[in-house]
């Protein structure tokens, strides 16, 4: 039956509340805005229009799968990540906000690079949505882009959402384990890996665990294999006075910078997520 758009927005909030979702006003307003294609300001503005019933039953359809847990980007499809709309598939990572940080960090040292030499290029490990790569080429001018990544359909996802954002003329993707099929060098070499020790995954939030790729997560019994993978191979890719950058868990800062220092790496600078938790770090060789 029909409804209108206050009572299914209420509706859909009960349900989630007694479901025991934690932001349940939150997630109701996005499923639905998502699911309709509405905006904000149509809740507020247009609270009496009319929800025909087959759009009342898919509403209905989504909650159900998020009280099973579902994220809500996973179940809408998508994600918006720095001004981007990103389509989401199983093989990838749901980006996050808090990965903005690092992109922000970026932008600079990709600008000055580009304005030194004319063009710029970067590589991204582990590319999963193409979130970061995508997300500096949309701001940098003569920045190229190269993603990897292990599970082909993460790739056909970062490329579908390259041409989606209209950005697919400057990003390429290479089906790799790190650097193993890589060839040429870079500029910038960056990466969110996976960096969550093996143990802590059993107990990490359901939305988390049971719809983030398990490749994406683990990253072995301390959570640094991939630091120690990326900072062993990056030197034969890394152009002279270029940088590496990674995205890190919350307790890892001192951990990574010593792993990278062995290979005679440089810090160069830190960044914290919107929690005020340690997300980032950049090294170089040579000064950039």
């Amino acid at each position: 039956m029909s409804e209108n758009l206050a009572a299914l927005l209420s509706d859909a909030r009960r349900v989630l509340e007694e479901g025991g979702s934690i932001d349940a006003a939150t997630d109701a307003r996005v499923l639905i805005a998502g699911l309709l294609d509405l905006s904000v300001a149509d809740f507020v503005l247009h609270g009496d229009r009319v929800v025909p019933p087959e759009q009342v039953q898919r509403v209905r359809e989504a909650l159900q799968r998020r009280l099973r847990h579902e994220p809500v980007h996973r179940i809408l499809g998508r994600r918006d990540f720095f001004g981007l709309t990103l389509s989401l598939s199983p093989d990838t990572l749901e980006p996050r906000p808090d990965t903005e940080v690092l992109v922000d960090a970026l932008i600079p040292i990709a600008r000055e690079l580009v304005a030194r030499n004319g063009a710029a290029r970067l590589l991204d490990l582990g590319t999963g949505t193409g979130a970061i790569a995508l997300a500096l080429l949309s701001e940098v001018e003569g920045l190229m882009a190269t993603g990897t990544d292990i599970a082909p359909g993460a790739l056909e996802t970062a490329l579908r959402n390259a041409d989606l954002n209209g950005l697919g003329d400057r990003f390429a993707c290479v089906e790799s384990r790190w650097f193993d099929a890589v060839e040429g060098r870079f500029d910038i070499i960056v990466s969110n890996p996976p960096y969550i020790r093996s143990a802590v995954i059993p107990g990490l939030d359901p939305d988390v665990r049971d719809f983030d790729p398990m490749l994406a997560l683990d990253g072995g019994a301390d959570g640094l294999d991939a630091y120690r993978a990326i900072a062993l191979g990056a030197e034969a890719f890394l152009n002279d006075h270029g940088v590496v950058a990674l995205e890190i868990g919350y307790d890892q800062k001192q951990a990574v910078t010593d792993i990278f220092a062995e290979k005679e790496y440089h810090f160069l600078t830190a960044v914290t997520d919107y929690g005020g938790n340690d997300r980032g770090l950049v090294f170089f060789r040579e000064k950039p």
